[in-house]
């Protein structure tokens, strides 16, 4: 057993399996016009990601498929291609749908610029819908300055990122940090470079070969007990079950990967929701969040009538 220290300077006993101690308030964060935390409707994200192919016409039919499955915000990834793309990486000729090319070609082709965002960030004000971005590098965390996201994203593969980390956490916003592929060590010194007050927690597996007895999901409830902030999900799963059952041991922000269509050409299409799943998805949590219910045991109106119907027996008070 180990303790952790609050910002509120308690002491908490840290023990896997058990609930917050008593009188632990867990924290809420305001992402835009919505309060996360328990309590709160799930925060859903659809990550459009780079699953656009470098087209806006598709990353704005990916913002309606969002609205109408009735998510919360979009997700985009900005990188600068040549601090991100490794140095052995970027001469290695690929085959694209714009023919053959070098990677750092093919990942200039599919990054959207100034002109690009800010078509996206008209769309989304037209249709009420929150966005923003995983930004991968200092360069695309000063590009992002421009537009008012409500908040950062920091990708799995970036959390080792010091700089990057620290860069964010002066901009005084919410931060979304993802933890796959991370060690404890490494995401418990990640957090101390982030405002605990301000940071939103995802448990993820970086894994895009789906496989069950690796989506450890109650890693959830160690984040919740040990960081003291929201915690949430983001799912590279076929299909959104693990996610449902996320979204029912306190996961308050879920994000999935979407798509038009899953056989497109891209790495990220064959783990991404198209738009009827992502609409059931929704639906589905919305359904979990009622169903939840207050946790009091109490015999429901509904419930009378079956009583009625089916016992003979009489009740017998205490």
């Amino acid at each position: 057993m180990h303790s952790k220290k609050t910002s509120l300077g308690t002491e908490l006993p840290i023990v896997p399996g058990e609930p917050l101690p008593s009188g632990k308030r867990m924290a809420s964060l305001q992402i835009g016009d919505s309060r996360i935390g328990r309590g709160s409707p799930v925060y859903v994200v659809a990550e459009i990601g780079i699953n656009h192919n470098g087209d806006v016409n598709i990353a704005k039919q990916l913002i309606d498929a969002a609205v109408d499955a009735g998510c919360n915000a979009v997700k985009f990834q900005k990188r600068t291609p040549d601090a991100c793309v490794p140095q052995k990486q970027k001469m290695q000729r690929r085959d694209t749908p714009w023919g053959r090319m070098t990677y750092i070609d093919y990942r200039h082709r599919m990054e959207f610029g100034t002109r690009a965002y800010t078509e996206i960030d008209r769309y989304c004000r037209k249709k009420k819908m929150a966005w923003f971005a995983s930004c991968w590098d200092m360069e695309s965390l000063a590009f992002m300055d421009q537009f008012e996201t409500p908040c950062y994203k920091v990708a799995s593969a970036c959390l080792t990122d010091d700089t990057l980390l620290e860069g964010m956490c002066r901009k005084n916003k919410p931060v979304v940090l993802s933890t796959g592929m991370s060690t404890m060590e490494q995401i418990r010194r990640a957090v101390n470079l982030l405002d605990e007050n301000n940071l939103l927690m995802v448990h993820t597996t970086s894994s895009y070969q789906f496989n069950p007895d690796e989506v450890n999901l109650r890693v959830i409830d160690s984040f919740r007990r040990e960081f003291g902030c929201p915690v949430g999900y983001s799912g590279h799963e076929i299909g959104y079950a693990p996610t449902l059952a996320a979204v029912a041991i306190g996961a308050v922000f879920v994000e999935r990967h979407i798509t038009l269509d899953r056989s497109m050409w891209g790495s990220d299409h064959p783990i991404s929701l198209d738009p009827d799943q992502l609409k059931n998805m929704v639906a589905d949590i919305r359904i979990i969040e009622r169903a939840m219910g207050s946790g009091v045991k109490q015999v429901y109106d509904s419930e009378r009538i079956a009583s009625e119907k089916l016992r003979n027996c009489r009740v017998v008070s205490g």
